[in-house]
């Protein structure tokens, strides 16, 4: 079974004490064989994956950072990211993976949606909430994931909805995907695989629920081509 290697933390463990280019110069071989590790793993999740969904792309986010509007200038992330988009367009939402000592998660569903996508979930929200209530609700997925971040909401309400809609707690929201931590004891272990494919399994009637709204209006009529 593939395993992530405990030298990729080794080496995001030193990064994050030298992170500067030299440092990554004189590392580059270690980084690289790393990276195939890693890769080698992140193939493995999305073949299991496909198992029971349709994966269309695998992205390995870039170790450099984009540092051009952060006051931080260091040049390097200190984790390792990857996202899996899911094929074909009724199918929404996407996994995603962050590997980091001391900070390993998973997320999965809607970070920022574009604007259009953004008001037709508010809309099902103030029209019928029971679903997405009962979704969330779920034993197995309340005990993995909790709930959407609350930290990720408009103060009040958005413009056209009512601040004392019965559902403004889901309608203010402005991204709606939940989140798992991981242990690093958890992240060695060689049943983590097994653990990353419960959890995504998991989101997987929110992500039906959510392919069925963004792909249909709000009289139940589905937007996408015969």
């Amino acid at each position: 079974m593939k395993t992530i290697p405990k030298e990729a933390f080794q080496f995001l463990e030193q990064l994050k004490e030298n992170n500067h280019r030299d440092w990554m110069t004189e590392h580059k071989k270690q980084y690289q064989r790393n990276e195939k590790k890693l890769k080698e793993f992140y193939a493995a999740i999305a073949e299991r994956l496909n198992e029971k969904d349709e994966i269309e792309k695998t992205k390995v986010f870039r170790i450099n950072r984009d540092v051009r509007f952060s006051k931080d200038k260091t040049p390097y992330n200190i984790h390792r990211s990857v996202s899996f988009s899911r094929a074909g367009a009724h199918r929404r939402g996407g996994y995603y993976l962050r590997l980091e000592p001391g900070n390993s998660l998973i997320a999965g569903g809607f970070f920022s949606p574009e604007p259009a996508d953004l008001l037709r979930i508010r809309k099902e929200f103030e029209m019928d909430d029971q679903e997405i209530r009962d979704i969330l609700s779920d034993p197995d997925f309340k005990k993995a994931f909790g709930g959407f971040n609350p930290s990720n909401q408009v103060k009040t309400a958005p413009k056209g909805f009512s601040k004392d809609h019965p559902s403004i707690d889901l309608i203010k929201n402005k991204s709606f995907y939940v989140t798992h931590d991981f242990t690093d004891k958890e992240v060695f272990a060689p049943d983590f695989l097994d653990k990353l494919i419960y959890h995504y399994e998991l989101l997987r009637p929110y992500f039906d629920y959510m392919s069925d709204v963004l792909t249909t209006d709000l009289n139940g009529v589905s937007l996408l081509d015969d």
